[in-house]
């Protein structure tokens, strides 16, 4: 994804830092609590994964975990507070804001789209389905921006046209999320 406003290497490193959580939560065979889970997630991706996406991707998960220590499942409040906490800690860390074709672009939506349907009660999978489009456009808006963060900052104007990997990859993860919840069902 990275070829034309990169060094072509983001692609291949999301593909190995997901491999490796595969393959940690069949080690762990998908037994222990919600943020025991999501925090071998995330050192799996830390592990496996070099410079900002690594660390990034790391602390959405990890973030994510700690909040949801010791609960066996979480409901639709627990998910946005959990999404929120990461995305705080992922501004913090990177200094990004939406606007400048990051991840972010692509988290904050999702995050506030969990947030107002908490707040008005809406159903799981229909919140989930909200906050997966709100990704995804929030995605497909870093077309229309020139980077103003990462390695593809140094490129500028280049990036125009381009969608923003990160936030492409947190597209993903939220329609996955809607997608699985969907089919799996839900109780909360």
């Amino acid at each position: 994804m990275d070829a034309e406003c990169g060094d072509g290497d983001f692609g291949t490193s999301m593909y190995v830092a997901f491999d490796n959580v595969r393959k940690a939560m069949e080690k762990q065979q998908k037994q222990g609590d919600v943020g025991t889970l999501l925090v071998l997630a995330g050192n799996s991706i830390l592990s496996s994964t070099g410079g900002a996406s690594g660390a990034l991707f790391g602390t959405f998960f990890i973030e994510a975990g700690k909040y949801a220590k010791g609960k066996t499942e979480a409901n639709l409040t627990d998910l946005a507070t959990m999404f929120d906490l990461s995305l705080a800690r992922i501004q913090t860390r990177g200094g990004a804001k939406v606007g400048d074709k990051t991840l972010v672009d692509s988290l904050e939506p999702a995050v506030r789209a969990l947030q107002e349907a908490a707040a008005t009660g809406t159903d799981l999978n229909i919140a989930l389905e909200r906050s997966a489009t709100a990704a995804e456009n929030g995605s497909q808006s870093t077309k229309s921006m020139v980077a103003k963060q990462g390695k593809s900052r140094y490129l500028g104007e280049q990036t125009l046209g381009y969608v923003d990997p990160g936030a492409f990859v947190i597209a993903l993860v939220f329609r996955i999320l809607a997608t699985s919840t969907t089919t799996y069902g839900s109780t909360s």
